[in-house]
């Protein structure tokens, strides 16, 4: 896996992934959706877990949601975590009932809370690679 200038690994692109990571390169948060059973899903992945299908698109999503669990990290060895200490990790939920694994980022992890409200950010690391953060909401 291919490292950033900070040591943290950079995310693999598969073509289960690609459209996921296109559309973040462009700042735009798109998650799967069903074309069988019209369910929306992320991570993404070939086949509906629900149905089965493999008849997938790719949706658009307000980049907007909540904090609906999180951890603040103190401790973390790996070269590139080390250097951002504290930070947190987070599932957000968002407006479309979607729940994706991220990072809280913009506010002291002091300030994070269940149930604050969030917005997606981009974090551009290639040319090729952005990825998708949530701050606290304007």
């Amino acid at each position: 896996m291919a490292e950033r200038p900070s040591g943290k690994p950079i995310p693999r692109v598969d073509e289960e992934s690609k459209g996921y990571w296109e559309a973040c390169r462009r700042h735009e948060l798109r998650v799967q959706r069903c074309r069988s059973c019209r369910r929306l899903r992320h991570h993404p992945r070939a086949t509906c877990p629900a149905c089965l299908s493999s008849d997938v698109e790719w949706v658009l999503c307000s980049g907007r949601g909540e904090v609906y669990t999180f951890t603040v990290t103190h401790q973390n060895h790996a070269p590139g975590f080390r250097e951002s200490l504290p930070y947190v990790l987070a599932y957000v939920e968002l407006d479309e009932g979607v729940q994706m694994l991220t990072n809280i980022v913009d506010c002291s992890p002091d300030d994070v809370k269940i149930g604050m409200k969030v917005e997606v950010t981009f974090e551009d690391v290639t040319d090729e690679i952005a990825i998708p953060r949530f701050r606290p909401a304007s």
